[in-house]
């Protein structure tokens, strides 16, 4: 099946079964991000970036909420 069909019979489903797509498709996006990020995270390639926010905060650059 092409992206163009997928559209087509995504444009045909009732309001219902659209609403059900769409929590179901925003689920699989939030489950997809977290993994990347889990995947990262283990990588190291958040490092850094975590390293540069703490000094920051501990030089009171930032604060807490």
């Amino acid at each position: 099946m092409t992206l163009q069909e997928i559209q087509q019979t995504i444009a045909q489903l009732s309001p219902e079964d659209f609403a059900t797509l769409r929590d179901w498709f925003t689920q699989l996006d939030e489950e997809t991000w977290d993994q990347q990020l889990e995947t990262d995270i283990a990588a190291g390639k958040l490092d850094d970036l975590a390293t540069r926010a703490l000094q920051q905060f501990e030089t009171g650059e930032c604060q807490e909420p």
